[in-house]
């Protein structure tokens, strides 16, 4: 531990798995305080228990982040079990993937409340804390979908790009408060939900080798690559970095004809 995160009180939402999960391991390892959110309750209690036995404070809450009560509620239990929030990472979200004229209203409503709104009920909650205290960090996990656009996986790009116009608003909105708000933009990483997309082909293998030839390197990110850059983000280390995103792709999203 070098405790490069030392008096950073880290609020981390989906934070039981995937990416989550790996930001908070490695967030703990650089001597944060962590209050997990998650819905899965099982999950968060045995990662909770976990990352305490390494010697990290941490406290946790079951809660869905479209439930603007809960998440406040949240963020009071929070400030008592680890002292007040001073670090956001806005990690929680969910694919999903329709044509859209094949895209149902509860779909779309789904899409948005979780994505978005529940970004913003995190950050609603969190951010009149940080101005009290003179300053903070918010962190939105984004994804290359803000930015660029692959068929059939509508409206899940419209609710991360307006993700990315949420995070520059209020990076700009709350800078002369101390307030930092950057995103971060993963391509495709190794996670369950990467498996259960191989899964949905005939052929998994297949589809995982075709995903894999995509990138320039020949390989996606783990979640502990993206975790790395996401510390990095939350640190003291890039005070200047606000109002933009940080792409974590292998260099997917510059090729012109993928492979």
């Amino acid at each position: 531990m070098t405790n490069r995160l030392k008096g950073k009180r880290i609020m981390i939402t989906g934070a039981a798995q995937g990416i989550g999960l790996a930001i908070a391991r490695a967030c703990a390892k650089e001597g944060a305080s962590l209050f997990l959110v998650d819905l899965d309750g099982g999950l968060l209690e045995r990662e909770a228990i976990a990352l305490q036995a390494s010697s990290a404070a941490v406290g946790s809450a079951v809660a869905s982040i479209t439930d603007a009560t809960a998440i406040s509620a949240a963020v009071e239990r929070a400030a008592v079990e680890i002292g007040p929030v001073n670090a956001l990472i806005n990690n929680a979200g969910v694919n999903v993937f329709h044509e859209p004229l094949e895209t149902s209203d509860a779909e779309w409503q789904r899409c948005f409340d979780i994505n978005l709104k529940g970004a913003w009920n995190c950050a609603k909650a969190v951010l009149p804390g940080m101005i009290g205290q003179g300053g903070g960090v918010i962190l939105n996990i984004a994804s290359t979908h803000a930015f660029t656009i692959i068929p059939h996986t509508f409206p899940y790009p419209v609710a991360k790009h307006a993700l990315l116009g949420m995070t520059k608003s209020l990076g700009i909105e709350y800078a002369p408060q101390g307030v930092r708000v950057n995103a971060l933009a993963p391509g495709y990483v190794r996670t369950q939900k990467a498996t259960e997309y191989w899964n949905s082909f005939p052929d998994p293998v297949a589809a995982e080798a075709a995903t894999m030839k995509l990138h320039p390197g020949g390989r996606i990110a783990t979640a502990e690559e993206i975790a790395l850059a996401a510390l990095f983000m939350i640190s003291d280390e890039c005070p200047f970095m606000n109002a933009t995103c940080l792409t974590i792709d292998g260099g997917l999203s510059v090729l012109h004809h993928p492979a």
